[in-house]
């Protein structure tokens, strides 16, 4: 949990229990007070409260002194998820699109330094941790993090790769932050990131910009491909046009 601001309007106890929400979130169901309590940096007795009242609340559930988040989170997420979202416009899009290329196409936001993914369609597992919405992944080694790092003012990038400093997933990751730096420029100006196994090896992406109709850069669209199966030529040439025309498509449908 990060130090609360010295704010008056800041309600330190909301922040705990929405800390030790999250962690459960994170964490997955079957968690000890002593595990959520390494996990947030709360006091164990600050986390017994916590949870008594969300369970209270009908958001956790105990056994054995083990907890888990209830159904009734999905509540939360209705507002957000509604049919008219962002990711209940794109996931047709991204079926189509995962349809023509025969790959997967997923949709995410910059969330807290890292990229979120808000909408998926699968083909197949091709990192060793499979990705789901919800997941989350590095800006600075994702294609979809650069183009939405890209977008953004320099004293913005800096801090974000200041939050999140690079570090090597394999050895084709980029570590350094100038280089990084660099290759947002290059981004910025192409209009799209090709990032090649920095991730997971036999990983290849690349995403673009989704851009509402006033021009606001509001998500980022990707298609991830394995190595084995397509090149890097055919990456740029034969499925950076389809996800684009896809990305221009969602766009003319927000406001």
């Amino acid at each position: 949990m990060t130090i609360p601001p010295a704010d008056p309007r800041y309600m330190l106890s909301l922040a705990r229990g929405l800390a030790v929400f999250e962690a459960l979130a994170e964490l997955g169901p079957g968690q000890s007070v002593a595990r959520i309590a390494e996990a947030t940096g709360l006091a164990r007795a600050v986390c017994t409260r916590c949870l008594f009242t969300l369970e209270e609340e009908g958001y956790v559930e105990s056994r054995d002194r083990r907890y888990a988040l209830r159904p009734s989170v999905l509540r939360l997420a209705a507002g957000y998820m509604g049919e008219h979202s962002l990711p209940a416009l794109a996931q047709p899009l991204l079926d189509r699109l995962r349809d023509a290329v025969g790959e997967s196409a997923s949709l995410g936001v910059i969330d807290r330094s890292e990229v979120l993914y808000l909408a998926r369609a699968s083909r197949d597992r091709i990192m060793a941790v499979g990705l789901h919405v919800g997941s989350r992944l590095p800006l600075a080694n994702s294609s979809m993090g650069r183009v939405l790092l890209a977008q953004l003012p320099d004293e913005d990038r800096t801090r974000m790769l200041s939050d999140r400093p690079p570090v090597a997933h394999t050895p084709r990751t980029l570590t350094n932050t100038n280089a990084v730096m660099e290759e947002l420029t290059r981004v910025k100006h192409d209009g799209y990131a090709l990032v090649d196994q920095e991730l997971d090896l036999g990983l290849r992406s690349i995403a673009v910009p989704v851009r509402a109709r006033d021009g606001r850069v509001v998500a980022a669209m990707n298609v991830g491909a394995h190595a084995l199966r397509v090149s890097m030529a055919d990456m740029t040439g034969t499925i950076l046009p389809q996800l684009t025309a896809t990305a221009r498509e969602l766009g003319a449908q927000l406001s």
